[in-house]
């Protein structure tokens, strides 16, 4: 939507080091854009919400198999390599040094347990093994590259030219950041303004909300696979698919510029570490909550060197791409036909939208509402290849069993019969199984049913989700 003439930055703007940030002429500019993006994001989200609640999204999941899901989740991380490498090159010693810390802790160490000392009362105590190396590998890999930096700026062995290669490995490259940070800053909705809404940017919007669909359902399915939990049954994706467009609809309103969506890279770090703990999640949300009222708290994380991160991305972003293609273990792959969809539906995920990025005026179609929505939608890989999978696996000739279908589905229904996925995917103090159980809530595509009695029957697995320091064979599981 910022790329249309409307909206583009006024020339007197482009040079940072001329421009008065405080004056008022220059906060308008940026105030108004704000508000138009939180008008086209509050819009767009009711249109999420509506698929949700309503149950479209459910009754598309029947023909919804892994070849779409596959290249979908894949094409996340794909696309991004050329980020990763950017962020990474820019010192390639200290990229390299996290992405060996994190492999040594989250594969070499994983199983190798820290004594660790436990008090109960005022004199008894003792020792436990704990496998800090399976549950803390991106934060102690994070922290340790961090407190390298940290040195290698203090003793000024990084170069301090800011036009000098490996300057943005210092952690005062972006000193200024905490320095301005307010110490305390309550946001509020409307803060920039009332919010303006045009068709050209809910258009926009929307197609955006429709790529981050796609996505967000191919993260369930490997958020599920990688906690070990049973696949989301169709309530309980309905229902994700509906909260993410309220947070959006709550990001429009307080005018963060953006929407809430499943955010992939945080199911690679859920691969890394280990960690699936939703009460992991919510102090998550406190602490992040606390970081937003409290600007240096926020400003400080914002220090980390940029190699740092761009070693972080090369793991992760690796572990979303083989996450996705992991989902053709239920494809017959010594087809012709399955070859050709995958591949094609990748090749394309990629191709496309990288021609479009550089060719964007030969999509001009008269319609400024059509090119922007062609522009989003092309641009964007994982809708492309997603598109292209669910397309080509629903009208090429193929059987259940050769499309995956058969051992998806009974999987997928299986899923919603077992105690163990209404331990995970029921909604709390039991509400829909054993709460608010009347025939009326029943039939809302995204509440929870009752209990099925052979379910109750049948013995409920360890969740994973409730702490994922599974301890190796012979040793007690000591769990935080």
């Amino acid at each position: 939507m910022l790329s249309l003439p409307a909206w583009k930055c006024p020339e007197w703007t482009l040079n940072a080091s001329q421009v008065d940030t405080s004056s008022p002429e220059f906060t308008e500019e940026w105030q108004k854009r704000m508000r138009e993006l939180q008008g086209a994001i509050m819009v767009a989200s009711c249109v999420q919400m509506l698929v949700g609640f309503s149950g479209l999204i459910g009754f598309l999941m029947r023909f919804i198999g892994p070849l779409t899901i596959a290249p979908t989740i894949s094409l996340v991380a794909l696309p991004l390599f050329d980020s990763a490498g950017n962020d990474a090159g820019i010192h390639w010693g200290i990229s390299s040094l996290t992405v060996f810390l994190i492999v040594l802790f989250s594969q070499y160490l994983k199983n190798v347990a820290v004594p660790v000392p436990v008090y109960r009362g005022w004199k008894k105590s003792h020792t436990v093994k704990f496998y800090v190396f399976q549950v803390f590998p991106v934060l102690l890999a994070l922290c340790l590259s961090w407190l390298l930096c940290f040195v290698l700026t203090v003793t000024n062995v990084l170069p301090s030219v800011p036009t000098a290669p490996g300057y943005m490995a210092r952690t005062d490259s972006r000193g200024s950041i905490l320095s301005q940070a307010p110490w305390f800053r309550f946001p509020y909705p409307g803060q920039w303004g009332l919010p303006t809404v045009s068709l050209a940017g809910v258009f926009g919007i929307i197609a955006g909300v429709i790529s981050s669909m796609v996505e967000s359902v191919g993260d369930y399915y490997a958020c599920a696979r990688l906690a070990g939990a049973p696949p989301p049954p169709k309530h309980a994706i309905n229902r994700g698919i509906s909260i993410e467009g309220l947070g959006c609809l709550l990001a429009g309103a307080w005018g963060t510029g953006n929407g809430t969506t499943s955010y992939s890279e945080n199911i690679g770090a859920l691969g890394i570490t280990r960690v699936g703990s939703r009460r992991v999640i919510v102090v998550a949300g406190f602490v992040l909550l606390l970081m937003g009222v409290f600007g240096k708290i926020g400003a400080a994380f914002a220090t980390i060197p940029t190699p740092v991160i761009g070693g972080m991305f090369l793991i992760m972003f690796g572990v979303i791409s083989a996450m996705g293609i992991s989902n053709l273990q239920y494809v017959n792959m010594n087809s012709s036909r399955n070859l050709f969809i995958f591949g094609f539906s990748i090749y394309c995920g990629l191709a496309i939208p990288s021609w479009v990025n550089r060719n964007p005026e030969k999509l001009q179609t008269g319609i400024l509402q059509l090119d922007q929505v062609l522009q989003v939608l092309l641009t964007t890989g994982m809708f492309v290849g997603g598109f292209l999978g669910f397309l080509l696996d629903n009208t090429i000739p193929g059987s259940q069993e050769e499309r995956g279908l058969l051992a998806w589905t009974q999987i997928h229904e299986e899923s919603g019969e077992t105690l163990q996925a209404v331990e995970v995917y029921g909604l709390p103090w039991g509400a829909g199984t054993r709460l608010c159980t009347c025939s009326c809530a029943r039939m809302l595509p995204f509440w929870p049913g009752p209990d099925r009695k052979d379910a109750s029957r049948r013995p409920s697995k360890p969740l994973l989700l409730s702490a994922l320091s599974i301890a190796p064979e012979g040793h007690p599981d000591t769990r935080i």
